[in-house]
């Protein structure tokens, strides 16, 4: 594991190029993203996967998916999960916790089930971002609620009934993403409230998560730092690590992003400068990703142990 670098790569198709394969081998990625563009049926999701972890010859190798459920669905080509937003669940827990309880955890236990089929072991939620009246639609109903206990607490749910399930968790999008009234994808979202407020809002659903990882958010809190995203800012991930209490493996949000505006070697260098301890970029473009992987230090004694820490879970 020692040798591996310290970022993630989305791969372009169905199955993997001889150039990618090449890629795998020379620069050793610390894990691999799926998306819808991956992912045509079951049987040939898992070949794809098997074939990752042949090149590393680990049959835990971090593969991970954007499976939230509702329009966040990666798996579309296979199933529907159209109503099951998160929000549809926030709204159960609110009217009848019993209900909420046996529904979410079938939803969990599901989408375990077809996670493992294709051979993924993590998954990229919960979205722990608020509900927030005016906010870009970027979140929306991917939000349990605009109140932050709601959030924490079906947070907490998700964690552990993926855990119970031998997958991982990503909290994000750290220290909260719901302010931000433009989509990160495509602009820089700039929230003005002061540090004070977001503590005890935004930020608190992000408090005491017992996941594995957590995304940071493209975002620029003004009041705390008036010049960078989250991603980029050592004082927001200064925040996240003590008034957080975040203190396991940190994943910036996609390299590739408008949000973020140097070069993309910048934005590497940047990333782990400001404390990340791993680099995402998704879009699969090889030209992109060696300028990834160059930029990306090999992974250190920190990483190795939360990631041993990690596989301890896998089933």
């Amino acid at each position: 594991m020692n040798n591996r670098r310290s970022f993630i790569i989305g791969i372009k198709s169905t199955k993997l190029s001889s150039k990618e394969i090449i890629f795998l081998k020379r620069y050793k990625p610390w894990g691999v993203i799926l998306f819808t563009r991956n992912i045509k049926n079951l049987k040939q999701s898992f070949k794809l996967t098997s074939s990752i972890k042949k090149v590393f010859n680990d049959k835990k190798y971090p593969i991970l998916i954007d499976q939230e459920g509702g329009r966040i669905n990666r798996l579309k080509n296979i199933i529907s999960f159209d109503n099951l937003t998160s929000e549809f669940f926030g709204n159960k827990y609110v009217k009848n916790n019993k209900e909420f309880k046996f529904f979410y955890k079938l939803f969990i236990d599901k989408t375990s089930y077809l996670l493992k089929l294709i051979g993924a072991n993590i998954n990229t939620t919960p979205v722990l971002d608020l509900r927030v009246k005016g906010a870009s639609n970027i979140i929306g109903d991917r939000s349990f609620s605009k109140d932050p206990k709601i959030v924490s607490t079906i947070g907490d749910y998700c964690i552990d009934y993926f855990r119970k399930n031998g997958i991982g968790t990503v909290i994000k999008h750290i220290p909260g993403h719901g302010l931000a009234k433009v989509d990160s994808h495509q602009f820089t979202p700039i929230v003005n409230q002061k540090q004070s407020f977001l503590l005890k809002k935004d930020f608190i659903a992000f408090r005491n998560k017992r996941t594995f990882f957590a995304m940071t958010a493209h975002v620029i809190f003004k009041k705390i730092d008036k010049k960078n995203t989250v991603t980029h800012s050592k004082k927001l991930i200064n925040l996240i690590r003590e008034k957080i209490g975040f203190k396991n493996i940190l994943i910036s949000d996609d390299l590739s992003m408008k949000s973020l505006k140097g070069t993309l070697e910048e934005n590497t260098i940047k990333t782990f400068n400001a404390g990340c301890n791993l680099a995402l970029h998704c879009n699969g473009n090889l030209r992109q990703m060696e300028i990834v992987a160059k930029n990306s230090p090999l992974i250190n004694k920190f990483i190795s142990k939360k990631t041993s820490q990690f596989y301890k879970i896998l089933s």
